[in-house]
């Protein structure tokens, strides 16, 4: 029966590929007219685009692979998508590096990450495989497969092969385990898994490995309560300054009156692992935004924020990618970039310092070579006629923090500080997306970068960012101040 499935799943993949450049073709016309389209941020040729996978700096050369559906900007079974670039600014579009053509996998090629070894890079990423018949593909229905990949380059695959099938998974868990991560400690290679139990509770498994191809179960490295989210999907580990890192993205947090209110969040705790029973355990110190979750830092306190990934590059700085996006937002808000044959895009990459405790992120150095045309003014002098743009960076410092401030920018996007609360808000540019707020004792400057359709605004050099998709009008190019804050302004145009 598998010869037979497989014989089939072959022949629709040559149909596929045979029938995907007509299709493109249609979808281009409506993407080229877009004015929508982001001009220095990652994103599809056509069609859908999620998650960052396999981030990798290898001989050189940055490699970003994601989740993609070229065909149709309504997601399906996902491909992994793949850019390079030397710089991290510009990037060339490169051929798809995975599809889902194997009877592991056949539903979608899901995330995953990438570990270099003895000069190839090994990838790991979930395979999807959706049975028939009545399954809630929850509960039931669902194979997660963990798949490993090897490459001598990056853009070629000399193996391809299941190392955990969802069959040897432990028992205790829903058909939800997926988004593979490895790193290596002593000589030896861990793997984690992100993980919902039975009863509805996140987990991050635990894998070993000697050589990368045979795993063992350790257990459960992290785990959380009924108040932390039912599934606890893309981990990512990492060490800062001797601090260990645990990214990841919980699904089903409780919104708090300033926390949560994203219908999937992302945040990290700080810790160490102990080694002798492999458990990750949490700073005492660490002391988050959440009420319900005093040691859990939100990572974005915006709109449009998911699934970030890290790496660290041959200069040994930890960089971030993530998804500007995020799922189940509908009926609240939506993308009107779909109806124009494409939607998401990645959010602007990262550099990553752990500082007094918390981790800072800040945008790289290496988009300052997009800057043009500076222009600076005291706060003061801002009025509706000053400034004006749509593709820009602009910093505002301020003398000190100011007891009331507003700035509006585009078309009807306000930041504002009031009482110690930031609060950014959208009209109806936003398209359903409304405000996000941030308690903020102190204000001492706003680092904002505003392209075609997307805001990213970094607080207090990189204390905090909020992320968000807008889609102005066209010519709707407002940067106005208003308020009693005092300090300077600094405007580029930013052309890629």
């Amino acid at each position: 029966m598998n010869m037979t499935k497989n014989v089939k799943m072959k022949k629709d993949m040559q149909a596929y590929w045979e029938s995907l450049p007509e299709v493109q073709s249609v979808l281009k016309e409506k993407v080229t007219a877009d004015p929508w389209r982001l001009t220095y941020h990652q994103m599809p040729v056509t069609g859908w685009l999620n998650d960052p996978n396999g981030a990798v700096q290898f001989n050189g050369t940055y490699h970003l692979y994601h989740q993609y559906v070229p065909e149709t900007p309504n997601g399906g079974a996902t491909h992994w998508g793949h850019k390079t670039s030397k710089d991290m600014v510009h990037f060339e579009e490169e051929t798809i590096f995975l599809s889902p053509d194997q009877l592991f996998d056949e539903d979608g090629v899901y995330s995953g990450s990438a570990f270099v070894h003895d000069d190839k890079i090994h990838f790991f990423y979930t395979g999807n495989v959706k049975h028939e018949g009545d399954h809630d593909y929850t509960y039931s229905g669902r194979e997660q497969n963990t798949i490993h990949v090897v490459s001598p380059d990056g853009f070629t695959v000399e193996s391809r092969e299941v190392v955990i099938a969802h069959a040897d998974y432990p028992a205790g868990y829903t058909d939800h385990i997926r988004d593979p991560k490895v790193f290596e400690h002593e000589g030896v290679y861990y793997m984690i898994l992100g993980a919902r139990t039975r009863n509805n509770l996140g987990h991050i498994l635990l894998y070993r490995s000697d050589d990368l191809y045979e795993w063992s179960y350790q257990g459960v490295f992290s785990a959380g309560n009924e108040d932390q989210g039912f599934m606890w999907e893309c981990p990512d580990y990492f060490e800062l300054d001797e601090t260990g890192i645990l990214l990841f993205s919980p699904q089903g947090l409780l919104p708090e009156k300033h926390a949560y209110h994203n219908p999937h969040t992302v945040g990290y705790l700080t810790g160490q692992i102990n080694w002798d029973d492999f458990k990750f355990e949490v700073s005492e110190e660490t002391t988050g935004e959440g009420q319900a979750w005093p040691a859990f830092r939100e990572l974005d306190r915006g709109f449009d924020f998911y699934a970030p990934q890290t790496f660290e590059d041959e200069c040994g700085r930890r960089i971030l990618w993530a998804w500007m996006g995020i799922g189940d937002t509908e009926p609240e808000y939506s993308n009107p970039t779909v109806a124009r044959g494409w939607q998401h895009a990645m959010a602007l990459p990262r550099q990553l310092t752990l500082e007094n405790g918390r981790l800072l992120q800040r945008p790289l150095p290496e988009y300052q070579c997009l800057r043009h045309n500076i222009k600076t003014h005291r706060l003061s002098e801002i009025d509706e006629s000053t400034l004006k743009g749509e593709v820009y960076e602009l910093i505002l410092e301020f003398d000190e923090t100011p007891s009331s401030f507003e700035l509006t920018l585009r078309q009807d996007t306000q930041l504002t500080y009031q009482d110690g609360l930031l609060t950014l808000k959208h009209g109806e540019s936003g398209f359903g997306r409304r405000k996000r707020m941030i308690p903020l004792a102190d204000l001492s400057q706003l680092q904002i970068f505003s392209d075609t359709s997307s805001l990213e605004i970094f607080i207090n050099d990189g204390e905090y960012v909020m992320t968000s998709r807008v889609y102005p009008k066209q010519d709707q190019q407002l940067i106005h101040v208003k308020g009693d804050a005092q300090g300077q302004i600094t405007y580029w145009d930013l052309k890629l």
